[in-house]
């Protein structure tokens, strides 16, 4: 069932004319609104004048990286990023995921995988799909966490930026306090049942995560690795 807006903004960066053309044509069938642009530069200028419900971004461009121009659309957005490449080793995939990818599909790809990946993540990044009591506003520790809005407050009730990946964890872990959640759920919470990135990649989600609500990351209180187990929230959760 769809729960995204109607005809959502899909902005594909790729340089490769023949992917592009491939990628908007599945995306415009799909019910969706494709718009190309062939790097970062004429990225930054669709941005500036439009704003993209999802954006699927090509590794290997010419001029400024995919992962860097990545790094820098999440360090003032938090428009849901699919990084598309031909590489396909895990340390490529874990490097995308550090710098703030919500999802990584490699070349070849397979347009109904890419599609499901794009809807998945469109569902997850909506605002307001569900009423009732799952939406009520959760707090930890001084902060807040708004379900409804998809936002995190700090103690000084400062926003704080999370990718949806990192929302819906640590939304998971808001949910399911002082205990352990394994990869394999913490997976099925933000890829909802599709194969999805490789299981390290909730390692590298649960490291951003952490870097953004813990006062050291090193030393996790919040968060916690559970030898063998996966991971737990330890903060006391109350409605707020």
């Amino acid at each position: 069932m769809q729960t995204y807006p109607a005809n959502p903004r899909i902005l594909i960066v790729e340089d490769d004319r023949e992917i592009s053309r491939l990628l908007a044509q599945i995306v415009q069938e799909s019910g969706m609104m494709p718009t190309v642009a062939e790097d970062g530069q004429a990225m930054q200028i669709l941005m500036h004048n439009t704003d993209f419900d999802l954006i699927v971004l090509d590794v290997m461009l010419p001029g400024e990286s995919g992962l860097s121009i990545c790094r820098r659309i999440r360090s003032e957005k938090t428009t849901p990023i699919i990084l598309l490449t031909a590489l396909g080793e895990e340390v490529d995939r874990v490097v995308g995921l550090e710098v703030g990818a919500d999802d990584y599909i490699t070349k070849p790809f397979s347009p109904r995988e890419m599609i499901a990946r794009i809807r998945s993540l469109l569902r997850r990044a909506s605002y307001g799909l569900a009423n009732g009591p799952t939406q009520q506003r959760l707090r930890f520790d001084g902060w807040l966490i708004d379900p409804l809005r998809r936002q995190l407050h700090d103690p000084s009730h400062a926003r704080v930026a999370l990718t949806t990946t990192e929302f819906d964890l640590l939304l998971g872990f808001c949910r399911n306090p002082g205990r352990v959640m394994t990869r394999e759920e913490l997976l099925c919470l933000t890829y909802t049942g599709l194969a999805g990135p490789i299981e390290r990649s909730v390692d590298v989600h649960i490291s951003r995560l952490r870097q953004k609500i813990e006062a050291d990351s090193k030393t996790p209180v919040l968060l916690q690795t559970v030898r063998l187990g996966g991971y737990m929230f330890t903060a006391k959760v109350e409605q707020a």
